[in-house]
């Protein structure tokens, strides 16, 4: 019985298939991942991706060397905004607004967290980003920074 399901995991396509995704060049930290950066190799990496679809369009978070499988943790979304950006910082609760600019002080993807530093109080604030330019502070930590 053992052996009948050894030749039965041999023989899984999906095992036999499996195919990962490595760097065909330098692709340095902070570089935009291309269609040509990228080639299917056979053999399965944990955590590797995949298909072109999941890697193309994302940031390199680290440096992957060419050969070495692409890993979707070393991977995040394009940072639109860059460190030392003017950004324009909005806290909502309920039906008040209140509009401001910061500094970022990191990069950052949509939907990333920021530290901002308002550029009125002077005070550092967690946002998330919502657009470029663009960030959303929370509510406890923007009650002391948001002030103009």
């Amino acid at each position: 019985m053992r052996l009948i399901v050894l030749i039965l995991l041999w023989l899984s396509p999906g095992l036999a298939s499996a195919e990962s995704l490595v760097a065909t060049r330098l692709i340095r930290a902070t570089d935009i991942i291309g269609p040509g950066d990228v080639a299917l190799q056979p053999g399965h990496v944990p955590g590797g991706a995949t298909e072109a679809d999941q890697v193309i369009g994302y940031e390199a978070r680290v440096a992957i060397y060419p050969g070495r499988p692409v890993r979707l943790a070393d991977l995040g979304p394009a940072a639109v905004i860059e460190r030392n950006e003017v950004v324009r910082m909005v806290y909502r609760n309920g039906g008040l607004m209140i509009l401001s600019e910061g500094r970022a002080l990191g990069r950052a993807g949509l939907g990333d967290a920021v530290t901002v530093m308002n550029l009125a109080s002077r005070q550092s604030v967690q946002a998330v980003v919502h657009a470029a330019g663009l960030v959303e502070v929370g509510g406890a930590s923007a009650t002391n920074s948001e002030g103009d």
